[in-house]
C-alpha cells in the first residue's frame, strides 16, 4: 500500500444497512431536540467563537513541512479551543472507547467518559452489542459504573431499572404522572461498532439505534485506507488481553500526541536506556489518509536478551486519528488511547495484549510492564515539561523538522481539517 502525504481527500461516507426501528430506546436524535434547541454538544459561546477561529486560523495547513510553523501554543492552553476540539474532533466520528474482552459474554459492561459525555458498552443476554449515553433519564444519575456483569441498569439514585437493551423496566413512585410513555424513556442510544479487537463508539446526532453498520464502512470511516495495513503488521484479534494501566498527566492530550509521532526524534534524549535497543538509523514515517505509520528495526547486538525477547526484530506504531496509538513489537501489543480531561490535563489509558503462548510466562510479562513503565514515566515527565513551556509567555509557535516530523505535521492538518468544517 503506497503511503500518501498530505494534502488529502477525506470521504465522509456511510452506508448503513436498516432493519425495522423498534422502541427499545430513544435515539439520540429524538433526545437531543429535548436537550438543547441550540444544538447538541454546543460547549462554545457565541461571543467566543470569532476569537476561537481566530485562534484556529493561526496555523495553516496548507503551507508545506519545510515551511511551516506549528499551531500557536493557544491550541494547547485555551479553555474555549479546547471545548471547540471536544465538539468537532470528539463528539463526531468513531472514538475507540475499549477493547472486545471487555463486553465478551452476555451480560458484561463498561463505562467510561470523554469530554462531557457519560457511556456504557454491554452485551444483552441475547449477546447483542449496546452502547448508551450513561444517564438516567429521571435525575441524570449514572446507571452504571465501572466494569462487570449485570442482568440491568439499577439507577443509584431513585431505583429507575433499564434493560440492557435500554428499555426502561421499573420507574418508581410514579403513581399519578402524566403524559408519560415508558417506551420513550429508555436510555439514550449511541451507535457502537466493532473493528479487530477495538470497541468503537460514534456519539454523533441522528443515530438510529437499530441501525446495523456495515463493517466496510466502519473501517472506511475510522481508519481511512489504512485498514488491510494494521491487520498485516498483526493488528488483529489473536492476541489476549494481559493489564491496564492508567495515567494522568498534567498535559493536553494533543502534547503526548506530538511526542508520539516525532518520528522517534525524542528517544535518544528522553528515553536514552531504551534508546539502545532500537536501530534508530532505520527508523521510518509513512503518512496515510486518517493514519500515520513509523517503523523501526530492533538492535538485537546489543547483548540485552531479554530486551529481544520482548522487542522481537522490528517495532510498528500505529497512530489512528485523532487520538488512539496501537504498538505492535515481538509479542506484545500494546495500545494507547489519550482521553482530554481539560485543556491541560489527559489520561492515557494503556491496554496490553500478548501471544497467547506466553500468557502463561509471569516473569517476562511482569519484566516487560516494568520496562514499559519505565519509558512512559519517561513521556509523562517530558510531556508535563512541554506543557510548562507552552504556558509561558517566551513561546508562541515553533518549526518542524521536515525529515522526522511528518506525521506530527499531518495530525496537525488532520485537527485543523476537522476543527474548520
Amino acid at each position: 500500500m503506497a503511503a500518501t502525504m498530505v494534502k488529502l481527500a477525506f470521504p465522509n461516507h456511510f452506508r448503513l444497512i436498516t432493519k425495522e426501528p423498534t422502541n427499545r430506546a430513544l435515539s439520540s436524535k429524538n433526545y437531543s431536540l429535548c436537550r438543547s434547541k441550540n444544538g447538541n454538544f454546543s460547549t462554545t459561546s457565541e461571543n467566543n467563537n470569532g476569537r476561537v477561529k481566530k485562534l484556529i486560523g493561526e496555523f495553516n495547513r496548507e503551507i508545506p513541512i519545510e515551511e511551516a510553523f506549528t499551531p500557536p501554543s493557544s491550541w494547547y492552553t485555551d479553555s474555549d479551543f479546547y471545548s471547540h476540539e471536544l465538539t468537532q474532533i470528539f463528539y463526531k466520528g468513531w472514538q475507540p472507547v475499549g477493547y472486545t474482552d471487555q463486553v465478551k459474554e452476555p451480560r458484561d459492561f463498561f463505562t467510561g467518559r470523554l469530554g462531557s459525555v457519560e457511556y456504557v458498552v454491554c452485551r444483552d443476554e441475547e449477546g447483542e452489542l449496546y452502547a448508551f449515553h450513561n444517564v438516567c433519564r429521571h435525575r441524570a444519575s449514572p446507571v452504571a459504573s465501572g466494569t462487570g456483569k449485570s442482568s440491568c441498569f439499577v439507577c443509584p439514585y431513585h431505583g429507575w431499572t433499564y434493560g440492557l437493551d435500554g428499555k426502561l423496566i421499573k420507574a418508581t413512585s410514579i403513581t399519578g404522572i402524566k403524559n408519560f410513555e415508558p417506551n420513550e424513556t429508555g436510555l439514550v442510544s449511541i451507535r457502537v461498532a466493532v473493528w479487530g479487537p477495538f470497541v468503537l463508539v460514534n456519539f454523533e446526532d441522528g443515530a438510529n439505534p437499530t441501525e446495523i453498520l456495515d463493517n466496510e464502512d466502519v473501517s472506511s470511516e475510522w481508519l481511512g485506507n489504512a485498514a488491510e495495513l494494521l491487520t498485516a503488521n498483526g493488528i488483529d484479534t489473536s492476541l489476549d488481553y494481559v493489564r491496564r494501566r492508567v495515567y494522568t498527566l498534567d498535559c493536553n492530550w494533543k502534547v503526548f500526541c506530538d511526542n508520539f509521532l516525532d518520528g522517534g526524534y525524542h528517544v535518544p534524549y528522553v528515553h536514552k536506556g531504551f534508546a539502545s535497543s532500537l536501530k534508530l538509523d532505520s527508523y521510518s514515517t509513512e503518512v496515510y489518509e486518517k493514519v500515520s505509520v513509523q517503523r523501526c528495526r530492533v538492535n538485537n547486538t546489543n547483548g540485552r536478551e531479554e530486551e529481544c525477547d520482548r522487542l522481537g526484530s522490528k517495532a510498528f506504531y500505529a497512530f489512528v486519528y485523532p487520538n488512539f496509538m496501537i504498538s505492535r513489537y515481538g509479542p506484545w501489543m500494546e495500545t494507547n488511547l489519550v482521553l482530554p480531561l481539560g485543556p491541560k490535563k489527559c489520561h492515557v489509558i494503556f491496554d496490553y495484549f500478548l501471544e497467547t503462548s506466553l500468557t502463561d510466562s509471569i516473569d517476562f510479562i511482569e519484566k516487560s510492564l516494568e520496562t514499559s513503565h519505565g519509558v512512559q514515566e519517561e513521556d509523562m515527565s517530558i510531556s508535563n515539561s512541554v506543557q510548562k513551556g507552552l504556558e509561558t509567555p517566551a513561546y508562541h509557535v515553533g518549526r518542524y523538522c521536515p525529515n522526522v516530523e511528518m506525521a506530527v505535521h499531518h495530525f496537525h492538518c488532520l485537527l485543523h481539517q476537522n476543527l474548520t468544517r
